[in-house]
């Protein structure tokens, strides 16, 4: 599970970064992250009915994105709220892809530690 502390949960949050954030797209995941003046980096996810109309594909897809993060956030720079936004494919595409999007789009958004 992923630190309370390195969680975005608020609306206005995720509103911040979808307007004032930049923005990546490869495959099936959208990144969008903006800085956020604070210690610490946080994660929020976007799964859309578009991927699954059943929740419990949903919270796979989100556990799973989740995991990923948690293992990436020692490596993360701090000071930024990074939201992750699925589309479809998401259900289908295996751990190994995910993971591989997923770590790309940190590296071109220059948000990985050197």
């Amino acid at each position: 599970m992923l630190p309370a502390k390195n969680r975005l949960k608020k609306k206005r949050d995720f509103e911040y970064v979808f307007k004032q954030g930049r923005g990546l797209k490869e495959g099936f995941l959208s990144l969008k992250f903006a800085k956020n003046g604070l210690s610490e980096t946080r994660f929020g996810f976007v799964v859309g009915q578009k991927v699954s109309h059943k929740a419990v594909v949903r919270n796979k897809v989100k556990r799973r994105l989740r995991d990923l993060a948690k293992a990436k956030l020692a490596d993360v720079k701090k000071g930024f709220d990074v939201a992750v936004v699925t589309g479809k494919g998401a259900e289908l595409g295996s751990l190994e892809d995910t993971a591989a999007i997923f770590n790309h789009l940190l590296k071109t958004g220059r948000l990985l530690n050197d």
